[in-house]
Formats: C-alpha cells, structure tokens, sequence
C-alpha cells in the first residue's frame, strides 16, 4: 500500500505553498505563512502598532433610546 511518499520519494504537502503576504516571496516552512522571520516581525509590528484595525459600525440609537 503506497504511503504519503511516491515512488520518486517525494513527500507529499500538508498544505499548498503560498506567498508570503508581506514580500510575495515563496513561503519557508519555519517561518509560515512569511518567508522569513524579518516579514514575520514587520506584521507583527502593524498588529502591534494598530495599522490593522478591524472596522467598527456605528448605532443610530443611544443605549438609553427606546424605539415606540
């Protein structure tokens, strides 16, 4: 019975290979999904310093209105 290895020994992935978000350099594995551990701190640091920021929706009504 074949197991995760083909007959050329080539492991087969757990996942696909993708580019890093950052650089748009193919991916290493020790430092996944970015390509090295330089892209990995600059997202960290946009985390960190709140250039990502999840949108907020506004309420019309005040906690305290009550709709009649």
């Amino acid at each position: 019975m074949p197991g995760p290895q083909d007959a050329a020994g080539k492991v087969t992935p757990l996942r696909p290979r993708r580019p890093c978000p950052e650089c748009g350099k193919p991916s290493s594995r020790a430092d996944y999904p970015f390509c090295s551990p330089r892209c990995k701190d600059v997202d960290l640091n946009r985390w960190l310093s709140g250039a990502y920021a999840i949108p907020a929706a506004e309420d019309d009504e005040s906690p305290g209105d009550e709709v009649k």
